[in-house]
């Protein structure tokens, strides 16, 4: 699962609701692995400053806690910094002109204070003996920067000595270039309950050429009504259904265990702090705490151990 960013931010990764909320993820789902992820704000999709010191990024030590805590209930931990637009720009958008032009931001500004941001994050997890990090999520504008996200990696790599993974956005997978760069291939697989099987398709050709492991770094669909057609869209109209969660999660699970390249998946997500468990069916966002889907969660990680461990 994912975990620590609804709800997320600054003053809320640690004490009684989070240690209660990590508890139920680690009895409830039977998850193995964990990304903490959490974002940092630039405030306009041009600007060249990323606030990853401020509120609402969580502090050092409360990163560092929640690591430990992770740690503690048995959980490989995927550490996974985002930086995100303050004025609400989805950071996919985050672009700059392909020359640079006097007076006008450029992309070697912008890849420099994310170097920074990024590098600052590696070396706690390496400190604290992560089993991997996430350098990006969903930068699709950027993605076509080859050389700066291959030095960025290598930035990483200086500090950090475990698996270094990059977050594709869906339909993605096949225009990222330096994917030879990471140690994973990964990607939000957030695809329409009927199109499993064409996305898995096109999504294994990409992954049998680079010749890397895969995984999904996030998937989930809300508990709504319409949500398994369009998953990616957390504001679609609709009311709360958690039968229709629990569909979407039976077709993504059925599909990819016919897969073997597939490695598993960070679900999104789950929150610090849970919402009371009555009342869950009246609950439309992406976690399956207390509704349908978090037993077919559960069943299809225990059937995933179980098959690991038999070969």
């Amino acid at each position: 699962m994912t975990w620590g960013w609804t709800g997320g931010g600054r003053g809320t990764w640690t004490g009684a609701d989070a240690e209660a909320s990590l508890d139920a993820m680690v009895d409830r789902l039977g998850v193995t692995w964990v990304t903490l992820a959490f974002s940092a704000l630039q405030d306009t999709a041009q600007s060249t400053t990323i606030a990853w010191r401020d509120a609402p990024t969580p502090t050092d030590d409360e990163i560092r806690t929640a690591i430990r805590a992770a740690h503690a209930r048995g959980l490989q931990v995927c550490l996974k910094p985002v930086v995100n637009v303050r004025n609400g720009t989805w950071r996919a958008h985050i672009a700059f002109f392909d020359e640079d032009v006097p007076c006008e931001p450029t992309w070697a500004q912008w890849f420099a204070a994310y170097t920074e941001f990024q590098v600052h994050y590696a070396r706690i997890a390496a400190e604290e003996g992560v089993a991997m990090v996430c350098v990006g999520c969903e930068m699709v504008q950027s993605d076509k920067r080859e050389d700066e996200w291959r030095a960025l990696v290598a930035a990483v790599r200086e500090v950090y000595p475990g698996l270094v993974t990059y977050n594709c956005d869906k339909y993605q997978e096949g225009n990222v270039r330096w994917w030879d760069a990471v140690d994973v291939v990964s990607s939000s697989g957030y695809y329409p309950v009927d199109d499993w099987e064409a996305q898995l398709d096109r999504i294994e050709a990409v992954v049998r050429r680079v010749g890397k492991p895969f995984l999904f770094l996030e998937a989930g669909c809300p508990s709504r009504e319409g949500s398994p057609a369009l998953p990616n869209d957390w504001a679609l109209p609709g009311a709360p259904s958690g039968e229709a969660q629990a569909d979407w999660y039976r077709a993504a699970f059925a599909a990819c265990a016919r897969r073997d390249w597939v490695g598993g998946f960070m679900l999104w997500d789950w929150p610090t702090r849970l919402y009371a468990e009555a009342e869950a069916a009246a609950n439309d966002d992406y976690c399956p705490y207390g509704k349908p889907a978090e037993g077919v969660i559960r069943d299809a990680y225990a059937e995933g151990v179980a098959r690991r461990a038999h070969g």
